[in-house]
């Protein structure tokens, strides 16, 4: 719920939309439908009525299903595997274990060190140990828990610090426990006359989307198969199921399937090689779908942390020196651990110019469950603990919140920590100035919705008290750290039915953040057509990368609009007689192009100092959060949220608005009630009974201003916004309940214990 959002553009775009070939461009229908108009999304409807076809709803004739036997234990050798019982049983065609990998038996986003099916040893609970597929489900979940595995259970490294430091720790992989170190090392003095120094932890949070992990996989007659999933990134996928199936790339192709949710938990394989494996054994398209506790175990999470800071500041607040220390606990196997801690290196001291700096940030092998990609990708973890030391130094210097925020705040032209200079506008100190003069809500009613607690009437106000609290966010936009990253558009004019028709096909994953639309707005703004459709996304077309880093938008919507610009050279050439497009169509046929678009490069982090360009864009969010907590039961209401985003460049507005309220949505769970519970390795609340996410009533109205400071780097001037607002909401909220108790609240989420018997 809006209460309330401005949009203001701060200077002239860098970028013009370019013109269309002659009067077509003035068709009326393409340009109210094009780049800067909140288009309805196509799938709009059907989501809601509740008619469009997910992947867990995908069905073949004569498909059978695929079941997972998960280890039970967190760490373990695996002594036997007896599959004889699951073969009896009727209606099994297919028993398969590590034995039955037909080619490598390893694989990984980022590092191949997960087994497709647990060889000797399991290293997590609910590693994929066996594989059964049956003529239904019911008897496939049968089968599987009739297989008998002898383990014989061993010490679980649970503790990431022991894992990280304790030279007699155990070593979860034999390369040891830690994954990657990554210091940042800028100056050389550490002494000021402020100095506060804390310590921070971040929970294990769920990216909770609601459409569990489900794909079909259907044996091909090359020899191949044909894989329909909902996943973030078809080509990495592919590139890591072809060598597990001992096939060529070319014989497994993928195609997108209806996905419901993904926000980085998508992005590492799931059922993708196991549905595969069973289709090619048996002969027959297999579908897997798990159910909601298996989702818990089958996907990586957000990676907890654990945090010292010691900020340094001279007597009126302006940063002096910080050093902190970052410890990622990355669970069993890598996934995308490497690159999230060189993000939380990178932008571990936050959006404030300081001289000195010295950070260590780690990722750690352990046997907690696996943990990867996020949504904010290791820049959560460390924004709330930077921005903890904010609030905490403006107390220590007896200003506000806001005041010691601005003191320090990055401009263009700034440099970050790791000596990268802020190139694009990066109006902080204003932004922050906007967000405070923003008006405050009204005193809370007596009703009971208006209430922490709610509807559960614990309370009439008795032991309700107010806080107000900031946050500030910086996220990098893109793949970093000299990663090739790039995305490919191939696009199609033709007649059909006597008309011009567009048609767009890329590899990008549309998992709810509204690029399809996007693309479509892009072919319109280029090419002055109305009628565009958009392929489904698979991997006949070069690849767009993952749907993550907030990077689709720029680097696919680079890619569609050059192969757009590429497509009207050509049109404009057919018509150079003077000749309409319809006829130029009609004489000349189709006009198809390809073109692959690239960001400006980056480079990696120097491993000894941290110093380097290795970022391509940065997004800033700011967060003003207002909650009412009662102080005796620890409950916390979050009465209004306020936010300035600058995004460069709105491309669809109500799209736009979307994503910021999910961002805060997500931030704001994380605050006050997400967290995996884990003990000795084993998950506690598999469900969404026992996991909170933030419901309809949790969510309060929300104030937005966004800014439009082009980004003259990026197409239309854009900048990412899809992850800014999931940094900052977290510290807002925490910093607002610290200020109604009076208590240092150093953990997320915080719980009402945490807040009841501290009060």
């Amino acid at each position: 719920m809006v209460s309330g959002t401005e949009t203001r553009q701060s200077q002239s775009p860098t970028e013009s939309p370019a013109r269309g070939p002659g009067p077509v461009r003035t068709q009326s229908p393409a340009r109210s439908r094009g780049v800067g108009e909140s288009v309805p999304r196509p799938d709009g409807t059907l989501k809601v009525t509740g008619e469009f076809a997910y992947s867990s709803d995908l069905y073949l004739a004569d498909m059978i299903w695929g079941v997972t036997l998960r280890s039970p234990h967190p760490s373990a050798w695996i002594r036997s595997v007896d599959i004889g019982p699951a073969l009896a049983m009727p209606g099994v065609l297919a028993v398969l274990t590590h034995e039955d990998v037909p080619g490598e038996k390893f694989y990984g986003l980022e590092h191949r060190d997960q087994p497709v099916l647990a060889i000797d040893q399991v290293r997590y609970q609910g590693e994929p140990v066996a594989l059964v597929a049956a003529d239904h489900p019911e008897r496939a979940r049968r089968a599987a828990e009739a297989i008998v595995v002898e383990y014989e259970v061993r010490e679980a490294v649970v503790d990431p610090r022991r894992a990280a430091f304790d030279p007699s720790c155990p070593a979860v992989h034999e390369s040891g426990n830690v994954l990657r170190h990554q210091p940042v090392r800028v100056g050389s003095h550490f002494t000021a006359p402020v100095v506060v120094a804390r310590e921070y932890e971040v929970g294990m949070q769920d990216q909770a989307f609601l459409g569990p992990e489900s794909g079909l996989a259907v044996p091909a007659e090359d020899g191949g198969v044909d894989l329909f999933v909902a996943t973030q990134w078809l080509h990495v996928d592919r590139d890591q199921i072809a060598p597990c199936l001992g096939l060529e790339p070319e014989r497994v192709r993928l195609s997108l399937a209806g996905v419901g949710g993904a926000f980085g938990a998508r992005e590492d394989l799931s059922m993708q090689v196991h549905a595969c494996m069973l289709a090619l054994r048996t002969g027959r398209p297999v579908k897997i779908v798990y159910g909601r506790e298996e989702s818990f175990f089958g996907h990586v999470h957000r990676h907890p942390a654990r945090m010292r800071y010691e900020h340094g500041a001279t007597a009126d607040g302006r940063l002096v020196y910080v050093k902190a220390e970052i410890l990622l606990d990355g669970g069993a196997y890598c996934s995308s651990s490497l690159a999230v801690v060189g993000n939380a290196a990178s932008l571990g001291v936050g959006p404030y110019e300081v001289d000195n700096v010295r950070i260590d940030a780690y990722g750690v092998y352990t046997n907690n469950p696996p943990c990867g990609a996020m949504r904010g990708f290791g820049a959560v973890q460390a924004c709330y603990a930077y921005e903890s030391q904010m609030d905490a130094l403006a107390e220590a210097c007896g200003i506000s919140p806001v005041e010691v925020r601005v003191r320090n705040a990055v401009s263009q032209g700034s440099r970050l920590a790791t000596g990268q200079v802020i190139d694009t506008p990066a109006p902080l100190a204003d932004m922050l100035r906007e967000l405070e003069a923003m008006p405050l809500p009204e005193a809370g009613g007596t009703g009971l919705l208006d209430m922490p607690g709610g509807v559960s009437q614990t309370t009439h106000g008795e032991g309700v008290r107010r806080g107000v609290g900031y946050g500030v966010g910086i996220k990098n936009i893109c793949f970093s750290e000299g990663f090739d990253d790039y995305s490919t558009a191939r696009v199609r004019v033709e007649l059909l039915g006597g008309e011009p028709h567009v048609l767009v096909h890329t590899a990008a994953a549309e998992v709810g953040q509204g690029l399809v639309t996007l693309q479509e707005q892009i072919a319109r703004t280029e090419l002055g057509i109305d009628r565009v459709t958009v392929a489904q996304a698979d991997t006949a077309v070069g690849s767009a990368g993952s749907s993550s880093a907030s990077r689709q938008s720029y680097v696919t919507g680079g890619a569609v609009k050059a192969a757009c610009e590429a497509v009207r050279k050509r049109l404009d050439d057919l018509r150079a007689g003077g000749s309409t497009l319809e006829e130029a169509l009609e004489q000349g046929g189709a006009v198809e192009e390809t073109r692959e678009y690239r960001h400006r490069p980056t480079f990696p982090l120097d491993p000894v100092t941290g110093q380097g360009d290795s970022h391509t864009q940065l997004a800033l969010c700011v967060h003003r959060a207002v909650v009412d907590v009662d102080t005796e039961l620890g409950l916390v209401k979050v009465v209004e949220l306020a936010a300035v985003q600058d995004v460069g460049k709105i491309m669809n507005l109500q799209a736009l608005e979307g994503q910021i309220h999910g961002g805060s949505a997500q931030g704001l769970g994380l605050a006050l009630m997400e967290e995996i519970q884990v003990t000795e390795g084993r998950v506690l609340n598999p469900s969404f009974t026992d996991y909170l996410i933030p419901t309809i009533l949790d969510m309060p109205p929300m104030r937005v201003s966004i800014l439009e400071n082009p980004d003259p780097h990026a197409p239309y001037g854009l900048r990412g916004a899809g992850e800014p607002p999931t940094l900052s909401s977290t510290p807002a909220v925490a910093a607002a309940v610290r200020a109604a108790t009076g208590l240092p609240l150093s953990r997320v989420p915080i719980r009402p214990h945490d807040i009841a018997l501290n009060g």
